[in-house]
């Protein structure tokens, strides 16, 4: 049995709602931090510093949508509905009944306030729970120790390095560190990150 993408949903969170991405949530995004290199250090495209380049960061992740590659997702706080950041389901090949978390960024006033744990939270419930996935995978570039460190924090366990993956922006080569967690290891790592191991109902 091979799962299906998710459909486009919103998850409800304390602190934040994942809302499905749109053009609309541009400016928002770039006024989070589209501009701010130490934000897109890591990623492969160069940080989308105006209206316009945002809007063509979301149009690429909007086409991927409708291959049925990817599910993307604006992070908004629940407090004030803006958008802060953002996050992507990514079809695994492959792989059965997997699925990768990934494209995650958020602006860097919102780094260590515990949104990146809630967020990781309703996607690993929305993934192993209505989704049916048994395994999800998470990427990074090897060197990025902040982003090995916050993977593991949820409980991602190293499976390897991708060696030479592909080129960074300076024209080096990235090394990816590969990361997953399976259902079964779930419930114990969501009973750690937030008491219960069993989705809470969110108020």
């Amino acid at each position: 049995m091979t799962a299906t993408m998710p459909s486009p949903v919103t998850l409800h969170g304390r602190a934040v709602r994942l809302v499905p991405l749109t053009l609309d949530h541009a400016p928002g995004l770039l006024a989070a931090g589209g501009g701010d290199e130490e934000i897109w250090r890591w990623r492969p495209s160069a940080p989308p510093a105006s209206q316009e380049a945002m809007r063509r960061h979301i149009a690429s992740l909007l086409e991927r949508q409708a291959g049925g590659r990817t599910v993307p997702f604006a992070v908004v706080l629940r407090t004030t509905g803006e958008a802060i950041g953002s996050t992507c389901f990514h079809d695994v090949e492959g792989f059965d009944e997997s699925v990768e978390i990934g494209s995650t960024w958020y602006g860097k006033a919102h780094w260590g306030t515990g949104v990146n744990a809630e967020c990781k939270v309703l996607l690993l419930d929305h993934a192993f729970g209505p989704m049916a996935y048994t395994r999800v995978m998470l990427r990074t570039d090897v060197r990025n120790l902040r982003s090995r460190a916050a993977i593991e924090r949820i409980g991602g366990t190293l499976e390897g390095v991708l060696r030479r993956q592909y080129r960074r922006r300076d024209g080096t080569w990235r090394d990816s560190a590969v990361y997953s967690i399976l259902d079964d290891e779930w419930p114990a790592h969501r009973a750690r990150l937030t008491g219960t191991p069993s989705p809470a109902e969110y108020a």
